[in-house]
């Protein structure tokens, strides 16, 4: 069985890490593949990345209002590149009415702080196999 492969990366000028580093490790301990872009990247420059590593996900960890501006730029370059089973999950400090807007612009999830490992795992997991079996119906 294929290993689900996650980027995972900062997105904007937030420079708060910890979050996803632990996300990254967890992940990596659930028996995934992570490749961790690190903080400071553009839209454009996960989606390089995405493509280059051969991604299933990609996880964006927020911490500051960047996802109101980045993200929705990053589901438009995912759309007109045609990765639309891409899963792209978001997590951090993102507080309402800012959850509902990232997922009417594609996002699949978005988890708040105190998400369990096993809830995050799990999540993944399941949207991958929607996804894979949505592209080969």
């Amino acid at each position: 069985m294929k290993k689900i492969r996650v980027l995972m990366s900062k997105i904007g000028l937030d420079g708060h890490e910890v979050g996803a580093k632990v996300v990254s490790a967890m992940l990596r301990e659930a028996g995934m593949e992570v490749v961790y872009l690190g903080k400071f990247q553009t839209p454009e420059m996960i989606l390089v990345a995405a493509i280059e590593e051969g991604v299933d996900v990609i996880g964006i960890s927020c911490q500051t209002p960047n996802h109101v501006r980045w993200i929705p730029k990053l589901m438009g370059l995912l759309k007109e590149e045609g990765l639309n089973d891409m899963v792209v999950l978001v997590g951090g400090i993102i507080p309402d009415p800012y959850p509902a807007e990232l997922k009417a612009v594609g996002v699949d999830l978005v988890f708040g702080p105190g998400t369990m490992s096993a809830d995050i795992v799990s999540a993944i997991n399941t949207l991958v196999a929607e996804k894979v079996e949505a592209v080969n119906s």
